[in-house]
């Protein structure tokens, strides 16, 4: 460990541990702040493999193939299906297991992880992988929890972050980005040789679970390097990563697919985001796209792969607020268009964004504010969304049933609606037969019913036969219905509900299967002999004629239960509606699979000794039902011993499970409030700031990279002064603050504004001293290739008016600049504010000289002067053990026009613009947020005019409560 940073365990107690360690630092910043005291490759296609294990010598290796239809693990086919998650914007590495499990009882056997150099290199040469940094850990967590790992260390990335995740220090590089240059060769060269030797020892072929590693991101726009691509794949594959080297094209163009010459990658992928990035008109729906044939002839090699599939949607200052982008990419958009990517043989995705999280501190690009919710299925306060139970009944299906990795678009499925749309999928070895169901035009809204022929080994099928019944499909749809397919010891002729999941408890197959509230339900199974049906709940109706068994019923809410004896094996079948396929969950143990049925979530299930330990969250009290093996004598939850019961088959054990105690969060009182802005007034001394270049005056050259900025001009007045003509380059939706000798001269825009100077301010040779506040938005992100992250921040040019006296400038952003003096927070959580610079942001500073103030409080009814001022205050939690509540903060005030910066705890969890919008409350994470013990809120308030400074009415709000 280096000085003064420490590494997080994860465990039960490991949010107070975070908590009281950060503290700690936080005092003794605080201390050091105020006395002045710191100091400043293989055959494509061929197996990939190796004998030396760097993860480890008890884990098995594994070699990872492809063919044209899927990827190969140890030559079993294998259904990628990935959520994206950023391990750096959740700097609670005590909550990544939680995100992770929640993303792997989605469904998903993959989380895909992109690593943002800036986040790990504030200054060139220096890297940091500890504490929130710290990825071994985030990569053992992942293998804990049993998923694969993309990895995509870029070197650039994109996503939303600031520079596209080029550090700051690389923007005033003279080569350029993303290319052969010679220094921005040896930049990222540093960075591979610090990251991937941690990735290669988690690789799956030495007994890891990183799966692929992608090289660069989306690098198919503006002038292309192949030299640049090629030189990067030499690297990782000098650097000891031999797994399957892959590439996300930002559109289906073929760029960098196998074949296609110097920077050719293993695996082809495209990404695609069919709704677009407009939450203003959440009720858009677009048609799916169509590409499988393209797709074919660009990569004819290798699995239709989308390394990025739309998951939901960014949004930007001024927008509409995540929850309109939930709604653009809500259930119905997960039904119709995953399923749509399967109908098209996709057999690798990943979900943009499955965990949005929150861009802390100045992490986000200048477009896009502090939440990156992102509408994604798990929400930024960690909390399960209705898409994400929409996602969960597709991954459970994909990973179910296995023939689905590998089919072909097969002609010959009819449908009696002309309204209605049928592909059918076959496995050309199994021959099973997929056919998927929805709108000829994707964006009607009506339901219709109709009904379907297909012919399957078993026979020409046109389905439901049972009379009065018939299939439905209601507007903005999709279902993927199944026929000759063997589970078990089982064979489904068909099924016009959809699979969930099938397993074998006991010498028991069990299959779960659903469909929309009120619909018809038929489904057809080959026995021999006519086998003995017995309902056990709900209500079905059983025919059999032929060697095939015909159920019907209807899909209701309740677990309809129906037990069939006969054939090789008994069969459970488990019948309901969406909702209670949502939840449902299947787990694996050493005593062999459990089925629970009820629980908001079911996180693990493990058998010691025959106790069923099963992990979980209910959000009410819940009726909980188990499927278990009969070597389980008794049930845990959450480690406590539960009463169960049993019917008279001996089926399904039932408890009642309690769910989460009432929540009381505390009103935030005794607010104290101090002005600052020292630096705006004449005599201020500068002299230990930087001396700056009036020829090259941007931040980035000083090693100032990261949220505000001060500059101070020093001139001799002539007496001829009219104005002065101040470039301030904030990056978009950026202002700027201007003072002349003290005297306020307003805020304004990015950009170049000439400013009169008011009469009285300048005297005739005299020494004049003009400030500049910069509110530095972050850096452009380089999508394109052209360098647009060196796009200059802070000022680049500053002239008089009616004068040529020159200006001399002096400097000052963050303390100590690259020379980062907070190594826990990092690079990215303050900027240049005297109250930053000073520690006024920390637990433990004393504010006792500070003025008591009642929320909301307005500068202007107490001759506050534009500028910056901070609130403070400190409140303490107790919430109830073992439950969940996810916090946020709260800010009421639609009329001023302020920003804020909002510190928790000494963490910069949000940035607060009140006229722009649209983010009101901001997530506190469990780690950062003390959650039984004291906290301490700092919200640093610039009044951007004489009559806007001040604070609306600010609260603590519970997302929600999950009992654990």
């Amino acid at each position: 460990m280096k000085p003064g940073k420490f590494s997080v365990e994860s465990g039960p107690h490991s949010r107070k541990r975070y908590f009281h360690r950060s503290v700690t630092l936080a005092l003794l910043l605080s201390v050091l702040i105020s006395l002045g005291l710191f100091s400043s490759s293989p055959a494509r296609g061929a197996p990939i493999s190796t004998d030396a294990s760097l993860h480890s010598v008890t884990t098995p290796k594994h070699t990872v193939t492809w063919d044209r239809y899927s990827l190969k693990l140890d030559g079993k086919r294998l259904m990628v299906w990935s959520g994206e998650f950023h391990y750096w914007r959740l700097p609670s590495p005590s909550l990544w297991l939680d995100v992770l499990e929640k993303i792997k009882a989605a469904g998903f056997n993959t989380v895909c992880i992109y690593f943002n150099w800036a986040y790990h290199s504030p200054k060139a040469g220096v890297y940091d992988f500890t504490g929130i940094r710290d990825v071994n850990q985030l990569l053992d967590i992942s293998q804990q929890v049993g998923l694969y790992v993309i990895v995509r260390p870029g070197p650039y990335i994109n996503a939303e972050t600031d520079a596209g995740g080029f550090p700051g220090w690389l923007t005033t590089q003279q080569g350029r980005a993303r290319s052969s240059a010679p220094d921005y060769t040896a930049a990222y060269m540093d960075w591979l040789s610090h990251i991937d030797p941690i990735l290669a020892q988690h690789q799956i072929t030495h007994g890891g679970n990183i799966l692929l590693y992608q090289v660069e991101n989306e690098y198919t726009q503006g002038v292309l390097d192949h030299t640049y691509m090629q030189q990067l794949e030499n690297k990782v594959r000098a650097d000891g990563i031999d797994v399957p080297l892959d590439h996300n094209d930002a559109s289906l163009k073929g760029t960098w697919a196998p074949g296609s010459g110097p920077g050719a990658v293993d695996l082809y992928g495209f990404d695609s985001y069919p709704q677009g990035f407009n939450c203003s008109n959440p009720s858009k729906f677009s048609a799916v796209p169509q590409f499988e044939a393209k797709a074919r002839g660009v990569s004819p090699n290798t699995p239709i792969f989308l390394p990025e599939f739309q998951g939901g949607s960014l949004d930007s200052w001024g927008g509409v607020g995540y929850d309109k982008c939930r709604q653009l990419t809500g259930p119905q958009f997960i039904n119709v268009f995953y399923k749509g990517m399967l109908s098209e043989g996709v057999t690798m995705l990943n979900s943009y964004m499955t965990y949005g999280g929150t861009s802390w501190g100045w992490l986000p690009e200048p477009t896009v504010y502090s939440s990156y919710d992102y509408g994604s299925a798990i929400d930024e306060a960690r909390q399960l969304t209705p898409k994400y139970y929409a996602v969960k009944r597709i991954g459970y299906m994909l990973q179910a049933v296995d023939p689905i990795t590998a089919t072909d678009l097969t002609p010959g499925a009819t449908v009696s609606n002309s309204l209605i749309n049928v592909q059918q999928r076959v496995n050309p070895n199994t021959q099973t037969h997929f056919l998927f169901l929805r709108h000829t035009d994707d964006t009607l809204t009506s339901n219709d019913s109709f009904r379907l022929t297909f012919t399957t080994p078993d026979g020409t099928y046109t389905v439901p036969q049972q009379s009065g019944t018939t299939l439905g499909l209601n507007g903005r749809d999709s279902k993927i219905l199944i026929a000759n397919y063997n589970f078990g010891a089982q064979h489904l002729v068909y099924s016009t509900s959809e699979v969930l999941t099938q397993t074998t408890i006991d010498q028991r197959d069990i299959a779960v299967l659903y469909g929309r509230n009120g619909e018809d339900g038929e489904t057809v199974l080959r026995y021999a002999t006519q086998p003995q049906v017995k309902v056990l709940s709900g209500s079905v109706t059983s025919t059999y004629a032929n060697g095939s068994l015909r159920l019907n019923y209807v899909h209701g809410a309740g677990l309809t239960q129906v037990l069939i004896h006969g054939g090789t094996r008994d069969l459970l079948l488990l019948l309901g509606n969406d909702d209670v396929a949502s939840h449902i969950w299947l787990n694996q143990t050493s005593a062999g699979p459990v089925i629970s049925y009820g629980p908001y979530l079911v996180r693990s299930a493990e058998d010691s000794q025959g106790v069923l330990n099963l992990r979980g969250d209910t959000d009410s009290t819940t009726n909980l039902v188990v499927f278990a093996p009969r070597a389980i004598a008794s049930i845990t939850w959450n480690g406590h011993l539960t009463a169960f019961h049993t019917n008279s088959f001996g089926i399904p054990a039932q408890s009642t499970l309690p769910g989460p105690p009432a929540v009381t969060l505390p009103a935030l009182t005794n607010w104290k409030f101090q002005a600052e802005s020292p630096e705006s007034q004449p005599g201020f001394n500068d002299a230990s700031w930087v001396q700056a270049n009036a020829a090259q005056l941007p931040m980035d050259y000083y090693g100032f990279h990261y949220g505000f900025v001060w500059y101070r001009g020093h001139f001799t007045t002539t007496g001829s002064e009219t104005g002065i003509t101040i470039d301030g380059e904030t990056g978009a939706h950026g202002v700027y603050s201007v003072w002349l000798n003290g005297t306020f001269l307003g805020s304004f825009s990015s950009g170049s504004h000439t400013i009169s100077i008011p009469a009285g301010t300048l005297h005739p040779n005299a020494a004049a001293e003009v400030s500049v506040l910069i509110g530095n938005m972050g850096h452009n992100e380089d999508f394109r290739s052209n360098d647009t992250h060196k796009a200059p921040r802070g000022l680049t040019t500053a002239t008089l008016q009616g004068s040529t006296a020159p200006i001399s400038w002096k400097i000052q952003g963050d303390k100590g600049g690259e020379n980062i003096v907070d190594p826990v927070r990092g690079q990215f959580n303050t900027g240049g504010l005297y109250g930053e610079r000073n520690g006024w942001y920390l637990p433990g500073y004393n504010t006792s000289s500070w003025k008591a103030v009642t929320l909301p409080d307005r500068w202007s009814a107490s001759g506050v002067p534009a500028g910056i001022g901070w609130y403070g205050t400190t409140f303490n939690l107790n919430l109830p053990e073992k439950t969940d509540v996810p916090i946020g903060l709260h800010i009421t005030d639609a009329t001023y026009n302020y920003q804020a910066l909002i510190y928790i705890n000494g963490w910069l969890m949000g940035r607060y613009w009140n006229t722009v919008g649209p983010q009101t409350t901001f997530s506190l994470p469990a780690g950062i947020l003390n959650t039984n013990g004291s906290n301490t809120i700092a919200i640093a308030v610039w009044g951007l005019d004489a009559q806007s400074g001040g604070l609306g009415q600010v609260s603590l709000t519970s997302y929600g409560a999950y009992a654990q």
